[in-house]
């Protein structure tokens, strides 16, 4: 690692030591920045209800026809039924049962009661008027130790969801690997190994034949930087390692496992597409300098291109090889026809937004603009168009699809049991607005999936923070739309604002 680059994710894990903290104890940054974010991101989620009487003002802001309004949620979120049905552990049962790694000592193991109120929560998505439904699949469910023989009862669960998303007429879109690693693969190495990623070929290939074209849309790994950098650099989550060299090997076995997937349902002969699930976060110098300039080309390196350019371009970006040097265990790692493998053609690409990155000259990262609960996030609408049109600039016409996009609030329900949660509705209407946008700019999206549909199990957070559109009692499991759920409806209805 280079000097510059370790500094940056020192920079980085104490920066985010420190919003744990903070998190934690119910203090804001002692920066004024961070007050002053804080506050204003508290406010717009708590801000005094409007008329909900009233519908909103038609902006004229129409999506393309087809377009497919939807929401997303993953396996370990929302299921629950940790030991049922043959489902076996995963890196994060082992992860959430370690004391003081999760919030609240919170686990996934009855989360939103999912696996067995799924026809409930189809109704509710139909109600919304949902086009589309992001899940994911849970590895363990269908093989208890990541190899072999797979479980029928694992496989009949999503066939009867795929069933009863098709009788609603919502496309399923479903992920193949959504963090949940079979606990037994971890033991042997997890994503450090490469035979890690060829058993992730042999999983997919399990799915795809289960399921068949009844999956029109496959992801297949999401987020592989999230695994890199909260599960190997930071250790926030699972495995919960701290090791950067061999984070950048796990990035390399990942993308070659999501390339292996690609090869894996092509041979199948199914008509299903398929396309890898990227969070990219648009990195912006913080100031004027050419030092900023510089450093934050090499951020954008290790947030997106290190991804992207692997996918789309058969190659790693230089800046960051040269970076990271040649005794590193991803460079070395790199094997003749790897990249040929983890650039297979794909079919689409999933993009989730959340925040923008501001890159000082020395590496380092600062905050420019409100924060929501989930500290690390700042509200910028419009990193949304400028990560969507950037991608197509850069890449290509490749069909795209957002399937994460939300904020957390702090809702409660209220007197008469509603939840208000107007600072998400701000949210949305922003984001949608700057996805209209960027479409008129000659961006292909098809599809906009709001994370997530229900409150669920949120990582790290437990079950402290909030994502849903629809509130979830996890004592009794009772579920409520929100406010944003009801203004979502209307979304839909109008195929825009």
């Amino acid at each position: 690692m280079s000097l510059l680059t370790r500094r940056r994710l020192l920079r980085r894990a104490a920066l985010s030591a420190t919003a744990a903290g903070a998190a934690r104890t119910g203090l804001a940054s002692t920066t004024a920045a961070g007050v002053a974010a804080t506050t204003v991101a508290l406010g717009g989620c708590d801000s005094p209800p409007e008329r909900t009487t009233d519908p909103e003002p038609d902006r004229g802001l129409r999506f393309p026809d087809g377009f497919a309004w939807g929401a997303a949620t993953s396996a370990y979120q929302i299921e629950g039924a940790a030991k049922e049905d043959g489902r076996g552990e995963s890196v994060w049962d082992t992860f959430s049962r370690t004391p003081g790694r999760i919030r609240n000592g919170d686990t996934g193991d009855v989360a939103a009661d999912h696996y067995h109120r799924y026809a409930q929560d189809l109704d509710l998505m139909r109600d919304l008027g949902l086009r589309s439904y992001r899940f994911s699949i849970s590895w363990p469910r269908i093989q208890a130790d990541g190899s072999g023989r797979p479980n029928q009862r694992g496989l009949d669960f999503y066939r009867r969801l795929v069933d009863g998303l098709h009788e609603r007429d919502i496309a399923p879109m479903a992920t193949l690997f959504h963090w949940d690693l079979p606990q037994a693969l971890q033991d042997a190495g997890g994503w450090e190994n490469r035979d890690t990623a060829e058993r992730f070929a042999e999983y997919a290939d399990v799915v795809f034949r289960a399921l068949g074209d009844r999956v029109p849309v496959w992801l297949t790994v999401n987020e592989p930087k999230t695994v890199v950098q909260n599960g190997y650099i930071w250790g926030h989550h699972a495995p919960g390692i701290r090791d950067e060299d061999a984070a950048y090997l796990v990035a390399h076995h990942l993308q070659l496992a999501h390339g292996l997937a690609v090869q894996a349902l092509r041979a199948t002969g199914l008509t299903g597409r398929i396309g890898p699930a990227l969070n990219l976060h648009p990195c912006y110098p913080a100031d004027d300098s050419a030092e900023s300039a510089a450093a934050s080309r090499l951020h954008d390196g290790y947030e997106n291109r290190l991804y992207l350019d692997s996918i789309f371009k058969g190659a790693y970006p230089q800046d960051v090889v040269d970076d990271l040097g040649p005794d590193s265990r991803m460079v070395r790692g790199v094997r003749d026809g790897d990249l040929k493998i983890i650039s297979s053609p794909v079919d689409l690409l999933a993009v989730q937004y959340y925040t923008p990155i501001y890159v000082t000259g020395d590496g380092g990262t600062v905050r420019k603009w409100p924060t929501s609960e989930a500290e690390w996030q700042q509200i910028y609408p419009e990193g949304m168009y400028d990560i969507l049109t950037r991608v197509t600039r850069d890449y290509g016409r490749v069909p795209i699809t957002i399937t994460e996009n939300g904020l957390p609030c702090p809702d409660v329900p209220g007197p008469d049991g509603n939840v208000d949660d107007a600072g998400r509705v701000a949210f949305l209407r922003d984001h949608f607005a700057a996805a209209h946008r960027a479409v008129g700019d000659g961006v292909p999206l098809e599809s906009y999936h709001v994370w997530s549909l229900l409150d669920n199990f949120e990582w790290a957070e437990g079950y402290e923070q909030r994502w849903g559109l629809v509130y979830v009692d996890y004592a009794s499991q009772r579920r409520v739309l929100k406010r944003s759920a009801h203004w979502y409806r209307d979304v839909i209805r109008r195929n825009g604002l």
